[in-house]
């Protein structure tokens, strides 16, 4: 029986057949689709995510539309078309492009790297300078940004796991669940409405069988083997822009992030059969709200939208998370083990390239026979001459000068840069054997610190 609140309240909401209806049969499955979708983006991140989906999710249209491209099979290519997608692209694991990469030992010359150097670039982009490795120098015209990282300490094994430092948002999970399950109890209990309770538990069920579904996904992380004997991976990231990355450490680290992927696989690949079950699932639950939401009752009406409501708040609670922040983790605690990081802002772009090429200089074999020296030196000049016409393309006589005498001092690992044997300098090479100068110095700091 009812439980007896206001017999004129209950009459009224309780009567199928009133003048008032919510009319929500329409707007149900698409409400709050585009959060749910971004929220299902961090199921492969959180461990024990994909167990707590049990609760009415809002616009499962366009979540079985998102995620229905993802079959291959000619059924599924009907019911959702559209170009089948990688799952790590899908769920933003592997969709964005990196900067170029030049490699100073092999050299490698990538135009774009993959989502891992792009997550490296925009990490050290918003990390925080300490005032003494803020060095702007005696003039400030291009303000660039280097970051030496070291990845001489990343194992060639590695396990790949979702992150579970944060637990906050597995317990947040139960608020919606709990909201759910009261509304669908409420409806039966004040208002006898069967057809709402069965929605709303539907719903549920519906979309707890797909988060373990789509989030059985096994994230795994992808890179090619070098080859027996290659050379060290040191090289720059990004030498063509404000901001470049000097990465140090064999080739199978700098792999990771040069040619590193995320990958998802599934269990049924390549059909993927199962999530387009669950997409056809999610499509019953749309066609089904449009035609029970209109006969429920009033109040079973209203909670039906307090459990869409309290599940799109967690919804939107999930689609705020920083996932790129939290491949970051993954990546730096499982795979680089926490590399150090060490980040300069130069005043000029010559003295960031100056510093950068003598950081680099230090990577080469210095332990060669007198014998060799002439031939180490030459190819330790080929390397980085044509790493420093990428950075500096500039071709004019004084840039000349100047790139010439800089690679020599480069070269012969000699920290001052003398310039009393040039008769006539302009004012022009003054300011740049000044900023590679203040570049060069700079070794000595860094060599401490790593």
């Amino acid at each position: 029986m009812p439980i007896p609140l206001s017999k004129n309240v209950l009459d009224r909401l309780n009567k199928a057949d009133s003048k008032f209806n919510l009319d929500i049969s329409g707007v149900a499955g698409f409400f709050g689709g585009d959060v749910a979708v971004s929220a299902m983006g961090t199921i492969h991140l959180y461990r024990h995510r994909r167990w707590l989906g049990w609760y009415n999710s809002p616009g499962s249209y366009e979540i079985a539309k998102n995620y229905g491209v993802l079959c291959r099979a000619r059924l599924w290519d009907a019911l959702y078309p559209g170009v089948n997608v990688d799952p790590a692209v899908l769920f933003g694991l592997n969709d964005k492009e990196g900067p170029a990469y030049r490699g100073v030992h092999s050299r490698t010359a990538l135009t774009k790297t993959g989502h891992l150097g792009y997550l490296l670039m925009g990490e050290c982009e918003e990390l925080l300078v300490p005032p003494t490795q803020e060095l702007l120098s005696r003039r400030k015209s291009s303000v660039t940004s280097v970051t030496v990282v070291d990845l001489h300490n990343v194992p060639a094994e590695y396990n790949v796991r979702p992150a579970v430092d944060d637990v906050v948002p597995t317990v947040l999970a139960v608020i919606p669940i709990l909201v759910t399950l009261a509304a669908a109890a409420l409806c039966v209990i004040i208002a006898e409405d069967w057809f709402s309770f069965s929605l709303i538990l539907f719903g549920a069920l519906v979309s707890g069988a797909s988060s373990i579904v789509i989030g059985s996904g096994k994230l795994e992380l992808y890179r090619p083997e070098p080859a027996d004997g290659s050379p060290s991976g040191d090289g720059v990231l990004g030498a063509g822009g404000s901001h470049f990355i000097v990465l140090l450490g064999p080739e199978h680290a700098t792999n990771i992030i040069t040619k590193g992927a995320f990958r998802l696989q599934f269990d049924g690949e390549p059909q993927y059969h199962m999530i387009g079950i669950c997409a056809l699932f999610l499509t019953f639950q749309f066609l089904a709200q449009l035609l029970i939401i209109p006969v429920g009752t009033i109040f079973g009406q209203l909670m039906f939208l307090v459990s869409l409501a309290a599940s799109w708040i967690y919804s939107a609670f999930l689609s705020s998370i920083d996932r790129e922040s939290l491949q970051c983790k993954i990546i730096n605690r499982q795979v680089l083990k926490k590399p150090l990081k060490l980040k300069y802002v130069l005043g000029t772009r010559t003295m960031a390239v100056a510093f950068t090429l003598r950081v680099l200089r230090d990577s080469f074999d210095q332990d060669q026979e007198e014998s060799q020296k002439g031939d180490a030196d030459a190819k330790v000049r080929g390397a980085l001459e044509k790493l420093l016409d990428e950075m500096l393309p500039n071709d004019t006589p004084d840039w000349r000068v100047w790139k010439e005498s800089t690679l020599g001092c480069i070269i012969n690992r000699d920290l001052d840069l003398e310039t009393s044997a040039l008769e006539e300098i302009n004012s022009l090479l003054k300011a740049l054997f000044s900023d590679s100068r203040d570049g060069l110095r700079l070794l000595n700091d860094v060599h401490l610190k790593m």
